[in-house]
């Protein structure tokens, strides 16, 4: 798999990071709504002999616009690029948001990022898209600012599943906080998964007899607290079955942000410092203080098996 190119900006590219038949949007998750908006990019990209591209912007419009409210992630940069490789997307263009993009009219944007700055040769866009000051730009001004400034433009339609429901990295967020992983793997069309280096903890864990790698939460949407099924892949590509609790683990006082806590099964080797990515396969029961650390011990084994069972591991 060919790796994707990383540009930041959309001022005095060189030659080669132009031209390319673009898809724009935050494309937080990479979910199957998002996975349409750049497949019609793709489409273009191949009529027009073109490479594909994504534009998405740094930070997320929604930290900047409210950096006050909860992390919300669905994945992280690297997660996001790997996605887009797999979808074949050739450059990834990060544009810096700041008091200048921001402050950019939607005619100003079409004419001085996508026409002048990225030279785009087309631009998809999803059916809800906004783009400018005030989000006063629609795929409607889009098409008609393509057809001025002689870039092709495409709409993709609403997708969802066969209730009706739109896919939506909100609707991957609500379902992970209500406990549901399997909802937003079928919005994803993966797994939802949490990556980031473990780190070294008090080791208790080893000391009962189920030792855990921990990984912060970092700025990812917060699951519900409680105990998933997992799968989690190490750096060198080894997959592994587990069990995680996501959450403070009130039995043990000292932890104040929530963590997850992944007993890779049948694994026993130094992974601290190491990044890992853990899937969220199923939820099998909420977060509980218990009375003793040997209760604790007792329940974490019977959702070992129970895991175990669900994983076929």
């Amino acid at each position: 798999m060919k790796r994707i190119r990383f540009i930041r900006g959309w001022k005095d590219l060189d030659a080669v990071d132009r031209g390319a038949s673009v898809a724009m949007g935050s494309f937080d998750g990479v979910h199957l709504g998002h996975q349409q908006v750049i497949a019609l990019a793709a489409d273009a990209a191949r009529d027009l002999g073109a490479p594909l591209g994504v534009i998405t912007f740094d930070p997320h419009p929604r930290v900047y616009f409210r950096p006050d409210e909860p992390a919300f992630h669905l994945m992280q940069p690297d997660q996001q690029a790997r996605a887009l490789e797999r979808l074949g997307v050739d450059m990834l263009y990060v544009l810096p948001l700041d008091a200048g993009l921001a402050g950019m009219s939607d005619r100003e944007f079409a004419s001085e990022v996508l026409n002048e700055g990225l030279g785009a040769r087309h631009v998809s866009v999803g059916f809800d898209n906004s783009f400018g000051k005030g989000r006063t730009g629609t795929p409607d001004t889009m098409a008609a600012y393509g057809r001025e400034m002689g870039f092709g433009v495409s709409v993709a339609a609403p997708f969802g599943d066969e209730t009706g429901d739109k896919f939506s990295s909100t609707a991957v967020r609500n379902a992970l906080r209500d406990g549901k992983p399997e909802v937003a793997a079928e919005i994803l069309g993966r797994p939802f998964a949490i990556e980031g280096p473990v780190q070294r903890g008090r080791q208790l864990g080893r000391k009962l007899g189920f030792p855990t790698a921990n990984v912060a939460l970092a700025d990812y949407v917060t699951p519900r607290f409680g105990v998933y099924a997992t799968r989690t892949r190490l750096s060198d590509g080894r997959e592994l079955a587990g069990v995680a609790n996501i959450g403070i683990n009130p039995t043990v006082h000292g932890v104040t942000a929530p963590l997850l806590e992944v007993w890779l099964f049948d694994f026993d080797e130094d992974i601290y410092d190491r990044i890992i990515e853990t899937d969220l396969i199923a939820f099998l029961r909420p977060e509980e203080k218990f009375d003793s650390l040997e209760i604790m011990t007792e329940q974490v084994m019977a959702d070992a098996r129970a895991a175990r069972g669900l994983l076929g591991a």
